[in-house]
């Protein structure tokens, strides 16, 4: 099935319905947005884009987005989205593997592409080709696809290495949908998605099922996150859902608690990308209230693995909140999750392992790799390469990537665990832990804050409450920490300075 089909039939069912925003003037009802979006498939067709062609979109938040990959998709074209924060050079990469048969791009990113000396035809939004290409004669409805049929390849954010492409199909993107009402949020054609974090990536991949419910649309004026821009349409439009990073889901609270903002309008906050500490996440509900949820997830099964609900995230009662708190929950509907060892043999209940994944969610390898798909996919289970634990009420703990633990004397030290005690001190807004290589002891552990608290006093913090063999052999103090184009800290560029410093 093309997914497209959930825009059409909303233009069919409800045309009047107001569906996309700059800020909080309406650029489109649903009858709009779908006739611009067949105008663009019909001039994909005329340029010689056939099913199956991929047709990337490196594009700031704006309405037009939304427009564009239903444009690709009513093609039956497969949409490669880029995110807006990479080079020009970056984003030639991701054109050049992808066989990209031509780009999207807002002004200034198409000037990047273009000082880049992109070989791909470049398509400026906006411009005169863009402008023509809305006022071809529509196709009719959107081009048969199978579920199986590409419809997105998303490009993993390599930063340890060349990015890898993620097939996936629309069978993927239709069960992640239809799982979200169930485990993730109800949604309804009163509620409103505020698009702040790059619609590349999680942000964008839940427009889908916000247009099969006939939701509204936001693009923020800004193009990105502004915190007193996302809490004044929070006010303005109401019943608001918006996908955050945990770091932004921070910056919130602390604009929120600075400005007496109380969070009206907020529905649901879902957070998800990288670790949400415990003392953020209970600072953040107790100033904006039950609105959050979690989920995990990663490119090779987006947005699908497990959720954490929002009565788990807001409860204080049960004798294990915290744990569960700490965890990113259970497994959604349409897939199995287990703990295995490093064979993929299934552990018990509470003991640690690689988080393997299977079901209609999980892609079917990556794009045009297929040694890095053996590898990646064994015996129909994704192996995620996070390491965690499962309880027995089968709750997730992610812990770390398996890159990420650092073993020092023969013994395992999951960084989150040593984050997770250094936050405890008010005066740490930020940390990383990170292995670097002794001679002794195989690894030392290395902490990166971000604030002003002394050094004794966080090396008693960890004295105090983990074992001594986890506790930091040295602290480095940093104005911000390193973080990729998605929020998520560069741990990568982390033990690089330590190698520069040796």
């Amino acid at each position: 099935m093309n997914l497209g089909n959930w825009l059409f039939r909303q233009a069919q069912a409800h045309p009047g319905r107001p569906a996309l925003f700059l800020g909080k003037a309406q650029v489109a009802d649903y009858r709009g947005f779908h006739d611009r979006a067949a105008r663009i498939a019909a001039w994909l067709a005329t340029e010689g884009i056939s099913p199956g062609d991929r047709v990337a979109i490196f594009m700031k938040n704006c309405p037009d987005y939304l427009v564009v990959q239903y444009g690709i998709w009513y093609a039956g074209a497969v949409a490669v989205p880029i995110n807006a924060k990479l080079h020009g050079r970056e984003a030639d990469f991701i054109l050049n593997d992808s066989c990209a048969a031509l780009v999207f791009a807002t002004t200034e990113l198409a000037d990047s592409l273009h000082d880049a000396r992109v070989t791909c035809r470049v398509v400026t939004v906006g411009a005169d080709q863009y402008r023509r290409a809305l006022t071809t004669s529509p196709i009719a409805a959107p081009l048969a696809r199978t579920a199986d049929d590409l419809a997105w390849l998303f490009y993993t954010s390599g930063t340890t290495g060349q990015p890898k492409g993620v097939m996936i199909t629309n069978r993927m993107l239709i069960a992640m949908s239809l799982a979200y009402p169930v485990d993730v949020d109800r949604v309804s054609a009163e509620d409103t998605a505020i698009y702040a974090a790059p619609m590349s990536h999680g942000a964008g991949i839940y427009n889908m099922v916000h247009v099969l419910h006939g939701a509204r649309h936001v693009c923020p004026v800004s193009g990105g996150f502004e915190t007193s821009e996302i809490l004044d349409l929070a006010r303005h439009f109401g019943r608001v859902h918006m996908f955050a990073a945990p770091t932004m889901v921070k910056r919130m609270t602390e604009t929120a608690r600075a400005t007496g903002e109380t969070g009206t309008g907020l529905r649901t906050i879902v957070y998800a990308g990288g670790p949400m500490y415990n003392a953020d996440i209970i600072e953040a509900v107790a100033h904006f209230g039950s609105v959050f949820v979690q989920i995990y997830g990663q490119g090779e099964c987006p947005m699908g693995i497990t959720a954490l609900s929002r009565h788990d995230v807001t409860d204080r009662t049960h004798v294990r909140w915290r744990e569960r708190l700490a965890s990113v929950g259970r497994a959604q509907s349409p897939v199995e999750v287990r703990i295995g060892d490093a064979s993929g043999a299934p552990l018990p209940a509470g003991t640690h392992g690689e988080i393997m994944v299977s079901g209609d969610v999980v892609m079917p390898g990556y794009w045009q790799n297929p040694e890095a798909s053996a590898k990646t996919l064994i015996d129909g289970w994704l192996m995620t390469g996070d390491m965690g634990f499962m309880d027995a009420d089968g709750y997730v703990t992610m812990q770390d990537r398996s890159k990420d633990v650092i073993i020092t004397g023969g013994s395992n030290v999951y960084p989150r665990e040593v984050e997770e005690v250094l936050l405890t001190h008010p005066d740490v807004r930020e940390v990383s832990v990170v292995g670097q290589p002794h001679p002794e002891w195989g690894e030392s552990v290395i902490a990166f804050v971000v604030g002003t608290a002394p050094f004794e006093e966080l090396d008693r913090l960890c004295i105090d409450n983990i074992a001594r063999f986890k506790r930091p052999k040295a602290y480095v103090t940093l104005d911000e920490l390193p973080k990729n184009n998605y929020g998520k800290v560069l741990k990568t560029e982390l033990r690089k300075s330590l190698d520069d410093q040796r």
